[in-house]
């Protein structure tokens, strides 16, 4: 798997990365699939002090092979065990706290800051929060998950080492704004949501809360009026390659979190990464259709 350096922290990442989203509830079937990803050069880890069970599913099957990834963390939400206001000082302080335990690890390599408002980070209190833990060696990078103006927003303080945003074939508003501000920055970039929640699907094929995170994807590709055919590929049965292939094409995507399901998924998209960058007419072509169809409101979707 291709490793690129992780912005300027001094870590090299892979291109594509694990989201641990789902993780807990695939139990058996996680294990095995990360298993496969980290023996495969995969070493970048995503989760979050709000996903179920995440961290410590994390920490319970993986925390033998702490040395062979990169664990990313985001915090700022409501978590078990504190009752503190959202995005202060102490809530955070106990999130980090929380998910080294949980984690069963000494440190964290990067802790975000989970999708907070623009009001909320110019008051500097959750920023300064991860500084404080990052001075005591609790995390090693402080960042910021999220998208539009506090993306961009964030992406230039001067605390924050990686970002993370939605970067796809049908949200592209973050390539304008935050992903530009983060390469002027030399920081890490995260691009969430890279498949687009395979929006391409009919949405009574999405699985459960899938159905929901797609909707919006799913008229926006409509609107685009655009097929893999445009592109000198087959049929819709690429569009995974198409959409993972773009985000990885834009300047300043360090990795591409995925959050693989199966082993067969995983070595398909480790497959289509290594295909490399669409042609530049390619993503041009993607770039237009999504600014011709946009109508003002496509914003990023956090």
């Amino acid at each position: 798997m291709t490793q690129v350096p992780f912005g300027s922290t001094g870590l090299v990442a892979s291109i594509l990365g694990y989201g641990a989203a789902p993780a807990a509830f695939l139990k058996s079937d996680a294990v095995d699939v990360i298993n496969f990803l980290l023996d495969s050069g995969v070493n970048l880890i995503d989760t979050a002090t709000a996903y179920p069970g995440s961290h410590e599913f994390l920490g319970e099957n993986f925390s033998h092979r702490r040395k062979d990834f990169i664990l990313v963390s985001k915090c700022g939400n409501k978590v078990q065990g504190s009752e503190a206001p959202l995005w202060s000082d102490e809530l955070i302080t106990y999130s980090i706290d929380r998910a080294l335990q949980t984690l069963k690890t000494d440190y964290l390599d990067v802790m975000l800051l989970h999708s907070c408002d623009l009001k909320t980070l110019e008051k500097g209190e959750a920023v300064a929060a991860l500084i404080k833990a990052r001075e005591a060696g609790k995390i090693r990078f402080a960042g910021y998950s999220g998208d539009n103006e506090a993306a961009t927003y964030a992406a230039k303080l001067p605390d924050i080492a990686v970002l993370e945003t939605s970067i796809n074939i049908v949200d592209q508003r973050n390539i304008h704004g935050a992903l530009a501000a983060a390469r002027t920055q030399n920081l890490a970039v995260l691009a969430k949501r890279p498949i687009a929640n395979a929006c391409w699907k009919d949405l009574d094929a999405q699985p459960g809360m899938y159905k929901n995170y797609a909707a919006t994807y799913t008229k926006r590709l409509a609107e685009m009026d655009i097929e893999p055919s445009d592109f000198g590929f087959k049929g819709p049965e690429d569009w995974p390659e198409i959409a993972l292939r773009f985000t990885l094409s834009e300047p300043g995507v360090t990795t591409a979190i995925v959050g693989t399901t199966s082993k067969e998924n995983a070595q398909r998209n480790i497959d289509i990464a290594e295909r490399g960058d669409l042609p530049d007419e390619t993503v041009a072509a993607i770039r237009a259709a999504f600014e011709a169809a946009d109508d003002g409101t496509w914003t990023g979707q956090t």
